[in-house]
């Protein structure tokens, strides 16, 4: 019996790291910031901020920021399909036609996490600079004018966000494709189904598990990236990002900087939500 009573706390013993981790580094900071969302406005770093719950705040940042909430939210969808379309064909190359490559080919998806996501942006902004190789090639062929250009555009923008953010997309793809049993989509060619038919009624829905995860993975981030934005693009591809950690840094417009980010998180939840609802329905269908 007393061992029996010993054993009833055991799991409560486990989960206490993981508890503490998430109240010093999830809890406390979100009530933080919640809080800063609700600071008086007129106050500054040198008199000091009060929490007079001023939600006004929300108001006077949807109205100030929006376009960059709306950008940020374009540029994340778009990549987030972009590196569905690209990730989807890696990923099922890798699962079903990659053989003794296998593995080799994970470990590439994987490679860019072994530097700097700083330095992959920068290195970006070399291969698209004005007098690169690829500015130069498109010029050639027609597809640039004279004087046209990459850098300081939303292609650069967005074409980096799907090169940090394709390995998240890759993986949970592959994970759910390479568990489907190839005898099903032989099954599916037994019964006269085309190859794109066998797809959509066998592969896809066996998948969406990875597709759910793998944009959730892809979006989440990119709605909130700031580098990208920053290294790439110029005034005009501003995301909230780069206003939430100019107001934060330069302005020390708290007050602003909080309700925005707390906007940011609610609109990411809400959209969330809905997706995997959505999801959820059609994967039961």
């Amino acid at each position: 019996m007393p061992r029996q009573g010993k054993g009833r706390y055991t799991a409560y013993w486990l989960l206490a790291p993981g508890a503490i981790w998430l109240g010093l580094f999830f809890v406390i900071p979100f009530y933080s910031l919640v809080s800063a969302s609700l600071f008086d406005p007129n106050g500054s770093v040198l008199t000091g901020y009060d929490v007079t719950y001023h939600f006004a705040n929300f108001g006077n940042a949807i109205k100030n920021y929006y376009p960059e909430l709306l950008r940020s939210l374009w540029y994340a969808g778009l990549a987030t399909l972009v590196c569905l379309v690209i990730g989807y064909v890696l990923a099922y190359a890798i699962a079903f036609k990659a053989g003794r490559w296998r593995n080799l080919l994970l470990v590439l998806v994987i490679a860019p996490f072994f530097t700097s996501f700083l330095l992959r942006t920068l290195s970006w902004k070399l291969i698209l600079s004005d007098h690169g190789f690829v500015v130069d090639t498109l010029q050639k062929v027609h597809i640039l004018g004279s004087d046209g250009r990459l850098l300081n555009t939303w292609f650069a923008v967005v074409a980096g966000i799907v090169y940090n953010f394709l390995p998240f997309m890759v993986l949970p793809l592959y994970a759910s494709l390479e568990k489907i049993d190839g005898r099903l989509i032989e099954a599916a060619g037994d019964l006269y189904a085309n190859p794109f038919k066998a797809f959509f009624k066998v592969t896809w829905p066996l998948s969406l598990p990875g597709v759910v995860a793998g944009t959730l993975l892809t979006f989440i981030p990119a709605a909130g990236d700031f580098i990208n934005a920053q290294l790439l693009g110029g005034p005009g591809q501003r995301m909230v990002g780069n206003t939430i950690q100019s107001l934060f840094t330069s302005t020390q417009d708290y007050a602003a900087a909080g309700a925005l980010s707390v906007i940011l998180m609610a609109l990411i939840v809400g959209l969330v939500m809905v997706y995997i609802r959505r999801a959820g329905t059609e994967e039961l269908v």
